[in-house]
């Protein structure tokens, strides 16, 4: 699901780290609370490296847990955090920049017709 999605303005602007790419399901999915194995799966990464990266995530408290179904332990984004909130705000500049761009691009257009 996560991979037919297309690559993401994050990823595009700052590049496919692990740790990024985590965030970046997070973000695309803000619905969803996923396992690690989900992740791993999903985000087309071996275990090793997810839970090296996500425990990092985890400490900073970007990630938290959100409930637990049997034995697996599910995660989402802490909204709340700074990092993440701040991650939003930079995301939703870019796509207005973007949005505005395309939109004198079509308006240009449009006068030269």
């Amino acid at each position: 699901m996560y991979k037919n999605t297309g690559i993401s303005l994050l990823i595009k602007v700052f590049g496919s780290s692990p740790k990024l790419k985590i965030i970046d399901i997070f973000l695309t999915n803000p619905y969803f609370d996923f396992s690690k194995e989900e992740l791993a799966k999903e985000l087309g990464m071996s275990k090793q490296t997810l839970y090296k990266n996500f425990k990092d995530l985890e400490e900073l408290g970007i990630v938290k847990v959100s409930r637990k179904i049997g034995r697996a332990t599910m995660y989402k984004l802490n909204r709340e955090h700074p990092l993440v909130k701040e991650i939003n705000n930079l995301i939703n500049q870019i796509s207005l920049k973007i949005a505005e761009t395309e939109a004198e691009k079509v308006k240009t257009t449009l006068v030269k017709e």
